[in-house]
């Protein structure tokens, strides 16, 4: 499966922003997908993910309550909105899939799509 992430952009702090993260050549469905950032310096850290059919999802506490993710498996689309933004969610972004479960690490991940910039400014 390839993955391509789109969405990121330039917003205040306090402003939303929604990340898409199309897929091609497989369905999407067949995957667990996760959202991660990374600053440089740091490592890829997850933000949300959610299991192949949907009914089950993850967010670390940084990001719990501001951030949802979602599928539409007939687009084969996965998006992440992000309200409430801030300083610290400034990050390069990526999408990833994983063909088990909804893994929380980034070395499970097998599939990943370029990195999308995110940019808050307060």
């Amino acid at each position: 499966v390839q993955l391509q992430a789109s969405g990121g952009g330039l917003v205040q702090a306090g402003d939303s922003l929604r990340l898409s993260c199309a897929a091609s050549g497989r369905t999407i469905s067949d995957y667990g997908v996760g959202w991660f950032r990374q600053t440089p310096g740091k490592e890829r850290e997850i933000v949300a993910a959610i299991s192949g059919s949907g009914r089950s999802t993850y967010y670390p506490g940084s990001v719990k309550g501001r951030f949802t993710i979602s599928r539409d498996n007939a687009k084969n689309t996965v998006s992440l909105q992000m309200n409430s933004l801030k300083r610290e969610d400034t990050a390069v972004y990526y999408c990833a899939a994983a063909q088990l479960g909804i893994p929380t690490t980034a070395t499970r991940y097998g599939y990943w799509g370029q990195g999308t910039q995110v940019t808050v400014s307060s």
